[in-house]
């Protein structure tokens, strides 16, 4: 079962800069889509960025511009730079392996945890 632990939420100010790890266990890491969601209290889960396992990056509105993802397959690791943050920008931040299918066997949708992000203004 694959199992992913997020890392490095906190509490910073407006326009700093934060940096999300999401290390993911299993043996198919590099060929997994990854993304990060986020949510805010009161509103939906909503997508911020995806990779897939070629490296192509798909952002949502919010998170253009600003925010960063990648991979480190070396390291099962997948990695969200936030800069220029907003306090709009708060919210538990969720690390998504998409489901694949790899040698016969169906890996369904996983999520991490989550982490928490909270911008002061």
């Amino acid at each position: 079962q694959v199992q992913l632990v997020e890392s490095g939420g906190g509490l910073v100010q407006a326009g700093e800069s934060l940096r999300l790890s999401c290390v993911v266990s299993g043996r198919i890491f590099s060929n997994r889509a990854m993304g990060w969601y986020r949510q805010a209290p009161g509103k939906p889960r909503e997508l911020v960025a995806v990779i897939s396992g070629d490296g192509s990056t798909n952002y949502g509105d919010s998170a253009k511009g600003r925010f960063t993802i990648s991979r480190d397959n070396a390291k099962n690791t997948v990695y969200l730079q936030m800069n220029s943050l907003k306090p709009e920008d708060t919210g538990v931040y969720y690390c998504n392996a998409k489901p694949t299918s790899f040698r016969g066997t169906y890996y369904p949708d996983s999520w991490g945890q989550g982490t928490q992000v909270t911008i002061s203004s």
